[in-house]
Order: C-alpha cells, then sequence, then structure tokens
C-alpha cells in the first residue's frame, strides 16, 4: 500500500470527525434572545447581591477608621486600623466580652427550649384529636398578627409583679427575658412545624404502636429524626431573633453586666456628644459572627425545612 492511499483514508476520517463536532455545536443565541430568557435574571442577582453586600463592606470599612466618625469612611478601606477592635475589651463601663457571653448564653437557651416546646406542641396538634384543636391553633396564629409593642406595658408590669414574688426570674434577669422570648415566639414556630410534621406520614406512629411504643417513644426516636430540617430552621431564626432584639431587653434588662450585644452596643453611641462610631461599627462585625456561624452550620437545612413547613 503506497503512502497516498495511506494518508487519504486518514484524512477523510478527521475531516468526518470534524464534521460531526461542527454539526453538534449549537448556534450562540443573540443577545435580545439571551437577555429576555435568561439574562435578565442574572442581572437582577447582581444588582441584590450588590444591595446585600454594600452595607456590610462599609460597616466593615467604618470599624476600620481610626477617627470615631462614619464621615471619612465614604471612601471604602482607606485606612486600615484595628484600634477600635481592641477598644471593645478595654473599657471596664462598657464590657463587650460580657454582652457576647450574655447574647450567646440568651440565644442558645432560647432556641433550645423553642425548638422542643414547639416540637411537642406541633406533634400534639398533628398527631392528636382534642376538643379545641383548631381554635387554639388558630389562637395562636392570630395573636402573632399584633406587634409586640402593644404588650410592652403589660410585660413591664408583669415582670415588676414577680420580682416581688420571685425575684430570680423577674425584672431585671435573664432567665426572666428568656421566657418573654419563648412566650412570644412560640405561637409562629409552632405553626411553622405543625406544618412540618403533618409531611411525616401517620402510618409510621401506627406501625411504632403496633410494635408497642408509645407517643413519647414515637416522638423521641422517630418523629425528632424525620422533622431535623424544620428543628434547625426554627433554631436558627430563634437565635437570630433573639440575639437582635433591643426593645424587650432594654426594658427588662437594666444593669449593664446583664444586657445583651444589641442593648450594649447602643451604648456606644448614646451620647449625643461622644458618639464613637468606629467602635460601635467594629462591635457590629463581631457580633455578627454568632448568627453568620450558625448559619453555615445548618444552611442545608434551611431551603428544605421552610418549603415543606409551609405546605400546610
Amino acid at each position: 500500500m503506497s503512502t497516498s492511499q495511506t494518508t487519504a483514508p486518514a484524512t477523510r476520517a478527521t475531516t468526518a470527525q470534524a464534521g460531526v463536532r461542527g454539526e453538534g455545536q449549537e448556534p450562540r443565541r443573540p443577545f435580545r434572545k439571551y437577555f429576555r430568557e435568561t439574562g435578565w435574571r442574572h442581572l437582577v442577582g447582581i444588582v441584590a447581591t450588590v444591595f446585600a453586600l454594600f452595607p456590610l463592606l462599609y460597616v466593615f470599612s467604618a470599624s476600620l477608621n481610626p477617627g470615631g466618625t462614619l464621615l471619612t469612611a465614604n471612601s471604602l478601606f482607606s485606612s486600615w486600623d484595628f484600634g477600635s477592635y481592641a477598644e471593645l475589651f478595654q473599657n471596664p463601663s462598657q464590657p463587650y466580652g460580657a454582652w457576647f457571653l450574655n447574647t450567646l448564653v440568651i440565644g442558645l437557651t432560647t432556641s433550645v427550649f423553642t425548638v422542643l416546646l414547639g416540637a411537642l406542641a406541633a406533634y400534639s396538634f398533628s398527631r392528636m384529636r382534642f376538643r379545641g384543636r383548631r381554635f387554639t391553633l388558630t389562637s395562636l396564629l392570630v395573636v402573632q398578627m399584633f406587634p409586640q409593642m402593644l404588650a410592652m406595658v403589660a410585660i413591664f408590669l408583669i415582670m415588676v409583679t414577680i420580682s416581688d414574688i420571685f425575684p430570680a426570674i423577674g425584672l431585671n434577669t435573664q432567665i426572666g427575658l428568656i421566657m418573654v422570648y419563648l412566650g412570644g415566639a412560640l405561637g409562629a414556630n409552632t405553626y411553622l412545624m405543625y406544618g412540618f410534621f403533618n409531611t411525616v406520614p401517620a402510618s409510621i406512629d401506627e406501625a411504632a404502636k403496633i410494635d408497642g411504643a408509645g407517643h413519647a417513644r414515637i416522638f423521641f426516636t422517630i418523629i425528632l429524626r424525620l422533622v431535623a430540617p424544620i428543628l434547625a430552621v426554627v433554631g436558627l431564626l430563634s437565635f437570630i431573633g433573639t440575639s437582635s432584639e433591643f426593645v424587650l431587653a432594654s426594658v427588662i434588662l437594666i444593669d449593664p453586666d446583664k444586657q445583651t450585644l444589641a442593648v450594649g452596643l447602643y451604648r456606644f453611641v448614646a451620647d449625643e456628644f461622644s458618639k464613637n462610631w468606629s467602635v460601635f461599627a467594629a462591635g457590629a462585625v463581631l457580633a455578627a459572627i454568632l448568627p453568620v456561624a450558625l448559619f453555615l452550620a445548618l444552611q442545608k437545612y434551611i431551603v428544605g425545612g421552610l418549603t415543606a413547613g409551609s405546605v400546610k
């Protein structure tokens, strides 16, 4: 066989493969069609991302401003000075470390008991049938429609009365604040978990009852594992809500050593003539670590928990 005869089939094979590749390539869409179908979504996503990130970058830049004001922070990261972060822990009259620890304790305690009590209530509404069930469930949701400020005076008077009888859980106590948070959060969270509990087939409960399991064993060993996504979501929302709450914490907690971050940070800018915005911004940046860390740890449950809990 000659060299020309050997080269010809190889050339034809290469040409055929190139033709197949060319036929397989999709033609590029015109820009107008791309923008109409998916491009506008990308644009909206970029704008929303910039809108969400700019305040965070501005606060972080302000925390690095040695002047203690926000005016010179218009040019982002014009200076890098971490003195504001060190100053947070150097002023005994403004115990940032104690505020941070108080927020962590109050937030975690409220989250744990909110999840536990809400899950117990949701299981009762979902699996048991009793008189007044629908009315009670509807009442829990209706009460959440009224703003918190309407009950502020009543809560304060109740806490003052409790202080005269049981000082350990009354006014100016962290336990009292936790109890107030629990009372306000159980309604919406119970209804949210109730919807998720309804997605768990009742046949699982019936099979467990045939094997001799009671309600307590079914709840703690079977149901809680199946509803883990909504438990994580409720715990996260409860922690974020309590750690950032200001009004109730400022009314109930009086001593600076017992206050939370939301109330304590206000002390840095409460004085009309000596507002230290750099230290305030530094404290806000550090305060964001707690909810962000918890969010990253539970993010895989968030979408599934919220969507499934809103079905029923």
